[in-house]
């Protein structure tokens, strides 16, 4: 009788394992890994609307300065970090780490509430943000691969992973309903709040993991985190081999456009949706129904599309179709530059973007070798895309300052959108030449 009622799974672990293959003992590790997750991701998404409407206050003349400092943050920071990973154990390091942005966001906080001049705390606040991104979830995805054995995160890691998407969604969405009530400045310690949760469950996490499932290595060997993203081998090595290989720079160039575009539609942004809204706090909202419905979209589409597109159409029509819808919103939204089309052209963008073209995109270096991969993926990811994104906001700006108006900066786009399309297409058949010819099925 005893033996019946011990083997018979609870609600919860039947409910469980119609999701996820996974076992009674797991269930305490799983959901504090996806409570984690959903935290993390929360408290970054309840900031971002946040910090695109102090790049609203900030000005448009400010945004190459900011995009740039990002990029130079980035830069000094990561090497930094990945040294500091490599010394302290886990857990301090991530206490460390979360206290240590935890602090900073109450310091913002007070500085909003008490008068600071905003000319200032608006562009630190802007760079901090797309920094404090970086970090939490770089970090968070070795804490897991750490805690967890090889098997174990097949098996787990994307139901630990549809807690952050869960999170991305709830965050916006908070601030979106929250916003006309409480104001901005709340909101931070909303975020530190949600912060402070993922902190707590990373603190049961460690000792929840079973012992049989655990990444042995990284929990007993050594107590300190691979950060493999943020160790990065040496920036003149990753540049020499993207020179060398004419696969590696068409991906340069697919990134390189994307980030062009990513950084003239924002910067059309900062100029429209004031001159709409006057308001900061409805800016807000608008923002962060602009993150809410990306993320909800995304989301489905993952599951629902994602898979089935890249299996039926393959990698070359994937490639370019996002583009393709590039150049048609570039092209409608120069002949009708209002709000309305911007923001639906931009969700719709985006979405796409982290539905299709970046998945589709890392499939890209499987048919690239190991050491190549890893040399050039850093480089690519790190200079390439924030690069492109401080030079073009310089682009932008130099623009505006020659007395572009926003239809005819639309309208500059439309030929970077049709080199993005035929980049993408001839790098789709580049990709599909070297899987046959590596035998890579």
């Amino acid at each position: 009788m005893t033996q019946t009622a011990a083997s018979t799974p609870s609600p919860l672990l039947s409910l469980l394992r119609r999701l996820v293959s996974i076992e009674h003992q797991e269930v305490r590790a799983l959901l504090l890994s996806f409570l984690y997750f959903f935290a993390l991701l929360a408290s970054y998404y309840v900031l971002r609307p946040i910090r695109d409407e102090m790049g609203v206050q900030s000005g448009m003349r400010t945004l190459p300065w900011m995009f740039s400092a990002v990029f130079v943050s980035m830069l000094a920071l990561v090497p930094l970090f990945g040294w500091l990973a490599g010394r302290l154990p886990v857990r301090r390091l991530i206490p460390t780490v979360y206290l240590f942005f935890a602090s900073n966001l109450l310091l913002f906080y007070l500085a909003l509430t008490t008068g600071a001049p905003r000319s200032v705390v608006a562009p630190v606040f802007f760079v901090w943000v797309s920094v404090f991104n970086l970090f939490v979830v770089s970090v968070f995805w070795s804490v897991m691969a750490d805690l967890y054995s090889t098997e174990a995160a097949r098996r787990l890691f994307g139901f630990i992973a549809a807690g952050g998407s869960a999170g991305a969604v709830s965050g916006p969405l908070f601030t979106a309903l929250a916003v006309p009530m409480i104001g901005i400045a709340p909101l931070l310690l909303v975020s530190i709040s949600l912060l402070l949760a993922s902190l707590a469950c990373f603190f049961a996490l460690t000792g929840a993991v079973p012992a049989h499932q655990a990444n042995q290595k990284g929990l007993q060997d050594r107590h300190r985190l691979e950060l493999t993203s943020s160790t990065p081998p040496g920036l003149l090595v990753g540049i020499t081999k993207i020179l060398q290989s004419r696969y590696l720079l068409l991906i340069c160039l697919y990134l390189g456009c994307y980030s062009v575009l990513s950084t003239l539609l924002y910067s059309q942004q900062m100029v429209l949706v004031p001159q709409v809204l006057g308001n900061p706090e409805e800016r807000t909202r608008l923002f962060a129904l602009v993150d809410f419905a990306v993320n909800g979209l995304t989301v489905c589409a993952q599951v629902l599309l994602t898979g089935r597109l890249l299996t039926g159409l393959g990698v070359t029509a994937l490639l370019a179709a996002v583009p393709a819808f590039n150049l048609i919103g570039f092209g409608l939204f120069s002949v009708a530059p209002i709000l309305p089309v911007l923001v639906a052209f931009g969700i719709l963008r985006r979405s796409g973007e982290f539905a299709i073209t970046k998945p589709t995109r890392e499939t890209l270096f499987t048919v690239v070798a190991k050491e190549e991969k890893y040399q050039s993926k850093n480089v690519i990811d790190t200079v390439v895309h924030r690069g492109g994104d401080m030079a073009s906001s310089w682009v932008a700006t130099t623009l505006q300052a020659a007395g572009f108006s926003i239809s005819e900066m639309a309208l500059a786009a439309v030929p970077i959108a049709g080199l993005w399309l035929v980049n993408g297409l001839y790098l789709g058949r580049k990709h599909e030449e070297l899987r046959r010819s590596s035998g890579h099925e």
